[in-house]
This record gives C-alpha cells, structure tokens and sequence, in this order.
C-alpha cells in the first residue's frame, strides 16, 4: 500500500513539473560501414554511421595518415575496411579513451581533408570524407594540422576468430549427428564476445552464420582486418571413442615452405608483410630472404602465443596434450599473422559430443581461449596499442618507484 502511495504521488509530482525525469543517456553511434571511392582523380571515403556524433580530425606524416576520431562511437559487427583505392592504401580502426573510435587512413601522398556530414539514405548519417593531394593553390603545403594532436597509437589489438566449416562443409560428424560447424561457430561467436568486451581488443569473424567460407578466403579477412592474431575453432574426430581434450597447433616448417614457394610462385601479385614491407618490387632473392625471416617470426610469436592458450585452457577444461602441435593446415599458412587452430574436444566421444552441445561448456571454452590470448597480449602487446600503451604505463611507475 505504502509502496502504490509512494508512486501515485511521485507521478503527479512529476506531472506538476516539479520533478523531471534524469535524460536518458545517448546511445553510442555504431560505425556501420566505411566505403572507398574516387571520381575526377580524387578519393573520397564514406563513414557509415548510426546516428550524427561529434569528429575530430588531423593528418599525420611519416607515413602519411589521415585521422578521424568519432566521439561515443563503437564498431559495428562484420565492418570491413577497403583497402588499397585511390590516395588510400589501406584503413585501419582503434578504440580512444572515452568511448571514441578512431579510423585511420594510410596515404601514400600528403594531403588535405575536408568533412561534410550527410543524411544517410536508410536513416542514420553518412560521413563524408574528400582527400586533396598534392600542395594547396598557392603552394603552401596541403596537411590540416591540429597543434599537439595525439599520435596514432592506442589502437585495437585484432583477433581473427575463425569458426572452422560451415554452409556445405559441416566437417566431423560426431555422436549423436553433432555437426562441427555448429558447434566451432556457437564457440566463434561466444570467443568474439569475449574479445569485444576487452578494452584495447576487436574480434573479426571469418563467418557469423552457417555458410561456406574457403580455407584461402578465411586468411584473406585476417589479412584485409591486419589482424595481430589469426585462432581457427575446430572440433576432433577419432576411431578411439575414449580419446579426448583439447589440442593446440600451429603451421610447420613444411607448411611454411609450401606457402612461401606458393607466394614467390606469384611473386608479381605477392602481398605486402606487415610492417608495411613490400615483396612485389623486390628481386626474387629479395623477396625469398624477406618472406623467410617474416615466416620464422611469426611461427615464433604463433608458438608464444599458442603455449599461453594451452595453459589457459588446462585450468579449465580437458586437455590431450600440454604440448603445442605443429601441422600443415592451410589456415595457418600466413606468413605475417601469428596463427594457431584449436581442436577443442572429440566430437568421437558421446560424452564429450553431449558437452559440446551446452552452452555453459560452450562458454567454458570460448573463456578458457580468450584468457591464453589476454595473457599473451599483455605480455606482448603489438606496438601502437592501447595494451603497449598500458605495459609501459607500468614500467614507467615501477622505475618511478626506484
């Protein structure tokens, strides 16, 4: 009784005007596409956004970038970034302190932007951004420069999550019909989740449904998202029905031999490396040396990586073996992207079929693989991330202390 009392008298208060209702708080605009274009010799890009949010803009050199900072923006699902058009040579995104989200693109000359805000065609807002190359009418140099902007570090750490199979392919048939595509995408999903509620991390999905997507294909999104980290979900099979657990692997030197002999095959077309280090202009020697030294570090950093997730994953759930694996498998075969695939149980096992089916195990591994790979980023976070940012937060404190 007190309780209707209480309420009735709130309404009318509130009626009256004297008491006003706390606004609810704005919803964060969601970056729902970003698109290249260039007419009459001239790029253009267009942000896709939700809502109208406030952008702040500067361009940078060495290399040349152009920067946008979009207030109280996130990133929406499945967004891919164009890259290599016009003046642009490619495009990377990264969460900013406050909620804002960052979208950066590389230039292969100075130049110019200007912004012009536009009503969406399905609702929402486009943003639309024109670069002008080269030096301004009067030979004054052409960059917008902002006094003591900020330098283009703090950015996202990316994730590749590859659900393994999928549409026509459903990989191992297991007890009682359990699919592995069912069960690699529902663990993709969870795993993503768990990345993009990180501060400092971005999850990309190779696929968010059940449809075919090529083992080539699957690397390539890796690679146009410049992800740090490459981890493909999959699920055991074997004759034995009382094997299982978990194994983690990683590409062997065969595997990386025949990739770099397929590279250098179609050394005309090669893709550049990260670091932004070319193999298309160089001598094939050139080209095999440098592709060699790539292939050896990154296999290096996948083993780093892959120990710290088959750590993490024997706290939690069964593990067949604490040793990290080396095998052929063609979504491994990156030569730039640190890359491991999990056979997280045997679908073979009823039991263990049963578990793979339940969300709660479902989640219990998704869990145990996003641990291995936060303790491996925080122990070696790539440089211009807000995790690099951090770790030398903290030496600086620690030698402060000294």
């Amino acid at each position: 009784m007190i309780r209707k009392i209480f309420f009735l008298v709130l309404i009318l208060l509130i009626g009256a005007g004297l008491i006003r209702p706390a606004p609810a708080a704005a919803a964060e605009a969601r970056l729902n596409g970003v698109l290249l274009s260039k007419t009459g010799g001239r790029t253009r890009a267009f942000l896709y956004l939700s809502r109208h949010t406030q952008a702040r803009y500067f361009t940078l050199d060495h290399p040349y970038r152009a920067v946008v900072d979009l207030e109280q923006t996130q990133l929406g699902h499945a967004v891919r970034l164009p890259q290599e058009w016009g003046l642009v040579s490619h495009t990377r995104v990264g969460r900013r302190p406050n909620g804002a989200l960052r979208v950066v693109f590389v230039l292969r000359a100075a130049a110019a932007m200007q912004l012009i805000w536009q009503r969406g065609a399905r609702g929402g807002q486009q943003l639309l951004i024109r670069f002008s190359a080269g030096a301004a009418p009067g030979g004054a140099p052409t960059p917008i420069a902002v006094a003591n902007a900020p330098r283009d570090t703090g950015r996202d750490i990316i994730i590749a999550v590859d659900p393994g199979h999928g549409g026509i392919d459903p990989g191992t048939i297991g007890a009682y019909g359990t699919e592995e595509k069912t069960i690699t995408l529902a663990i993709g999903k969870l795993l993503a989740q768990r990345i993009d509620a990180q501060r400092g991390m971005r999850a990309v999905l190779t696929r968010d449904r059940d449809v075919f997507v090529p083992l080539r294909e699957r690397r390539q999104i890796a690679q146009r998202a410049h992800a740090d980290l490459f981890v493909s979900i999959h699920c055991n099979s074997v004759w034995d029905h009382d094997i299982k657990g978990a194994q983690v692997y990683i590409l062997s030197l065969h595997g990386a031999s025949s990739e770099a002999a397929r590279i250098l095959a179609e050394h005309e077309n090669a893709a550049d490396l990260r670091g932004g280090v070319q193999l298309n202009d160089k001598s094939r020697t050139l080209a095999a040396v440098l592709l060699n030294l790539s292939q050896t570090a990154t296999i290096s950093e996948s083993m780093t990586a892959a120990r710290d997730v088959v750590r993490a994953m024997g706290r939690s759930v069964p593990v067949r073996s604490q040793q990290v694996q080396a095998a052929n498998f063609v979504v491994l075969r990156s030569p730039d992207i640190p890359s491991m695939l999990i056979e997280t149980d045997y679908l073979s096992d009823p039991a263990e079929a049963l578990k793979l089916r339940t969300y709660w195990y479902q989640k219990r591994i998704a869990d145990a693989i996003f641990r291995g790979i936060l303790a491996y980023f925080r122990a070696h976070p790539p440089s211009g991330t807000l995790f690099a940012e951090q770790r030398q937060a903290r030496v600086n404190r620690l030698l402060a202390r000294n």
